[in-house]
Order: structure tokens, then C-alpha cells, then sequence
């Protein structure tokens, strides 16, 4: 989450240094050579660009007359309600305050959602507080933690949102058990080669209060994984003349 509230608040200081060019925007100043469809085209991509970027960070609900207000305010030369300086202050402290409410919402979501999880069939929670459900065991050999696993997945949100797959990009992947999340890990090591199994990982064994990319912070996943082979992990000639 906070990596969105940083990209969007960098997105709306690019915005302010293009506008602080007093005199740029004037209402029928356009190059001898401009047509109206270009003048239309340009226009419209930039309600795009503006819209894009308001929908796609965390502001939550936007009262759509005030931002015309503000809009139509600096393009027609008006006092505004903000001054230059106030504008991004208002905004950076709007998108943290939303940070940390999302973050605790999310936090408050997850114990909920997997309170109710652990109580459904085939659903065994661990002593960490994974939970997992068995699809199919398989019939290879099972994941240590020190292996390299070739596995085809599915991470969601518990709202459902998908933010991974492997599937979706045609190919399956391989991973170190051992560099992934510690609820990834673990839960691998449950199945063995040909098995299938859901994963619904608390926030604390995903990647916590920070988040990462799409996912927020807080959020627990769910992951449908199905590992298609194990590789042993095979120690150097140096370690194993140490021993």
C-alpha cells in the first residue's frame, strides 16, 4: 500500500510542476496545423491519464463536483480554494490516512475470513497458523524446504482479486521453498510431486503490513498450487567436504 501512495503522490507532483507553467492552458491557442480531432484526442487522453491515476490509488470516494470544481477553477484562471503549496500536502496526508485505514481493515478481514476457513471440511490449520486443503496428495516424492519446487499456481485475495498465475501466463514456474513467503513454503511441503493443494496464508507468513505490488498490506492469500516436480537441493563439493 504504501508503495501505491508513493507512486501517486509522484504522479500528482508531475502533475503540479506541468501546471505550475503559468500560461500554458489557454482556451483557442492551438499550433496552425491542429485540427479539432487532434485538439479532441489530446484532450481526451488526458482525462484518461487523470483518470487512470485517480482510480488506480487508494483515494477511496471522490466527490466528482469538487474535482471539476478544482479542474475548471485553474483552467479558467479563479481563486481556488487551495493554495499551490497546500495541494500536495492535502493529498499525501488523505492517501496515508487511507494507507493505514486499509491496512487495518485488511488486518481485521483476514482473522475474520480465516476464523470461518479453519471450521470448513478438509481445511487443517498448523502451529504457525497456515491453513491448507488437500486436493490431491500426489504420488512423488514430497518438498523439504532446502528443494527447488516446478509447480503451476493461482494467488488471490480473499475477495477474490487475482494477482498471480501461472497459468495465465502459459507456463509453469520454479521457485527455492526457501525464498518464498514462509506460508508458500511451508504449505509445499505438505504434498508431493503431482499433489494439488489450497493455501490460505495469514498476512504475518505473506508479506505483512507492507504488501507488495498489487497485494496490500496486511492481506491474507490464497494460493491453488499444483507441484508438478521436486528438485533436491544437492550441496556444493566445498560444503560437503567441510563435514
Amino acid at each position: 500500500m504504501k508503495k501505491t501512495v508513493i507512486i501517486a503522490a509522484a504522479a500528482c507532483a508531475a502533475i503540479l510542476a506541468l501546471s505550475s507553467c503559468a500560461g500554458t492552458y489557454q482556451k483557442g491557442d492551438r499550433m496552425p496545423e491542429s485540427t479539432t480531432a487532434q485538439i479532441d484526442t489530446v484532450s481526451y487522453a488526458l482525462g484518461m491519464y487523470f483518470g487512470t491515476m485517480i482510480t488506480s490509488s487508494p483515494f477511496g470516494e471522490i466527490d466528482l463536483g469538487m474535482l471539476n470544481k478544482g479542474f475548471n477553477d485553474v483552467l479558467n484562471g479563479k481563486e481556488t480554494m487551495l493554495t499551490q503549496e497546500k495541494i500536495m500536502n492535502v493529498i499525501q496526508s488523505h492517501l496515508m490516512a487511507r494507507s493505514t485505514y486499509e491496512t487495518n481493515r485488511n488486518e481485521e478481514l483476514g482473522a475474520e475470513f480465516l476464523a470461518a476457513n479453519k471450521e470448513k471440511e478438509g481445511v487443517v490449520e498448523t502451529e504457525s497458523g497456515l491453513q491448507y486443503k488437500i486436493e490431491t496428495e500426489g504420488t512423488g516424492i514430497a518438498p523439504a524446504m532446502t528443494d527447488t519446487v516446478e509447480v503451476n499456481y493461482e494467488g488471490r485475495l480473499i475477495d477474490g482479486t487475482v494477482f498471480d498465475s501461472s497459468y495465465e501466463r502459459g507456463e509453469s514456474t520454479k521457485f527455492p521453498l526457501d525464498r518464498v513467503i514462509k506460508g508458500w513454503g511451508e504449505g509445499l511441503t505438505y504434498i508431493k510431486e503431482g499433489g494439488k493443494i489450497q493455501l490460505y496464508i495469514p498476512s504475518d507468513l505473506a508479506y505483512g503490513s507492507r504488501g507488495t505490488g498489487p497485494i496490500p498490506g496486511n492481506s491474507t492469500l490464497i494460493f491453488d498450487v499444483e507441484l508438478i516436480k521436486v528438485y533436491k537441493h544437492v550441496e556444493e563439493e566445498n560444503e560437503a567436504e567441510t563435514k
